[in-house]
């Protein structure tokens, strides 16, 4: 009997460490993301503040800073997004669950959370679908650079892949919890 109490309590702690790993993994790669959009960020505001310096002072112009703006926009957009919900960031509109219980408050993310699971399924294959279709058909942008627009779509896919794996870590909490 005392043989079979310490089984199942070693495969609890068992799965509690892979949990663990799980979390701290999903949590790592979700700030990494969040540092790296960050990062593009001040890259964006560097390229703008350089094309405002070579037009104002040199009247010259690196033709490409309007474009890649949007390009880093983008990709600072959806590699914070994951970041952004595991910091309960995300706008919350709780007009019905503020009146509501804990338990029930709980019961009505982990839904809220499934739904979005869905809709970010469904994000991340057309988004997939774009940037796959970008490659095959080898377009480039329509400006000076020609750049490869499959490059510059892959952080759609990525980022939503980032959260989704946050919203995945998020339902599993929410229900290991609610035991």
């Amino acid at each position: 009997m005392v043989l079979i109490h310490r089984l199942k309590l070693s495969s609890k702690n068992i799965e509690s460490k892979k949990m663990n790993f799980l979390s701290n993994f999903i949590d790592r790669l979700s700030k990494g993301s969040a540092y790296l959009a960050g990062f593009i960020l001040i890259s964006l505001v560097v390229l703008i503040l350089m094309e405002i310096f070579l037009r104002s002072f040199f009247d010259i112009s690196t033709m490409i800073a309007d474009e890649y703006s949007g390009y880093f926009y983008l990709a600072s957009i959806f590699l914070s997004l994951a970041y952004a919900f595991s910091q309960d960031s995300h706008i919350r509109i709780n007009i019905i669950t503020s009146r509501l219980s804990r338990k029930a408050n709980k019961k009505i993310d982990i839904v809220a959370a499934i739904i979005t699971l869905g809709v970010l399924a469904f994000a991340l294959y057309r988004t997939t679908l774009f940037t796959y279709d970008s490659y095959e058909l080898e377009m480039l942008s329509e400006n000076v650079s020609e750049t490869p627009l499959y490059l510059t779509q892959l952080a759609m896919p990525i980022g939503i892949t980032i959260f989704m794996l946050a919203v995945i870590l998020f339902i599993f909490k929410g229900f290991s919890n609610d035991s």
